[in-house]
């Protein structure tokens, strides 16, 4: 397996933006960028109760409910099941949370500058040489040598093939 081994394990936890909880990265470019200077973000939050998202103008964001009950996004509601929901990040989102703590993937992008796109994936995954970067976040231990909310990247070009019974899912991010 090629490109580089995010473990779970290894993530450190800062501040949401607004201050009401808290996320750990999972990767961010450029690396070493905060909350005001990335190109794009992947990141795990736990979200305990129901309050308001953090703004990001002039940025895209696609959460993807990761654990937990369910959460409601402006009345888009998420399961740990549901696809992806796609949403600009500059405008004023209420989250309601129902069934205990949720734990979500967020993904984000700096409009005109890259793009993203976000799929639940099950069984064995190729990765291509494209010119994108691509992560793979196991949900599951299905996936041989990733554990759970473990992740591996791929820039631009690189490939690998994951093999395993596990789910996951699969960010792409592309330059524009």
């Amino acid at each position: 397996m090629s490109g580089l081994l995010l473990r779970a394990t290894d993530r450190l936890s800062t501040p949401w933006k607004n201050g009401g909880g808290e996320t750990a990265t999972v990767a961010v470019f450029p690396e070493g960028a905060g909350l005001s200077d990335f190109d794009w973000r992947v990141s795990i939050a736990r979200v305990d109760g129901d309050g308001p998202f953090s703004a990001f103008p002039g940025i895209d964001r696609t959460l993807t409910l990761l654990s937990g009950g369910s959460m409601a996004l402006n009345g888009h509601v998420l399961t740990p099941v549901s696809a992806p929901y796609a949403f600009d990040g500059g405008e004023a989102v209420q989250a309601v949370v129902s069934g205990g703590p949720v734990h979500d993937l967020n993904v984000m992008t700096r409009r005109g500058r890259f793009s993203h796109s976000v799929a639940r994936v099950r069984g064995p995954v190729a990765l291509g040489g494209v010119p994108a970067v691509r992560l793979l976040l196991a949900l599951d231990g299905g996936y041989r040598g990733l554990g759970a909310w473990d992740a591996l990247l791929l820039g631009p070009e690189e490939v690998a093939t994951v093999t395993g019974e596990g789910a996951g899912l699969l960010v792409v991010v592309t330059g524009v």
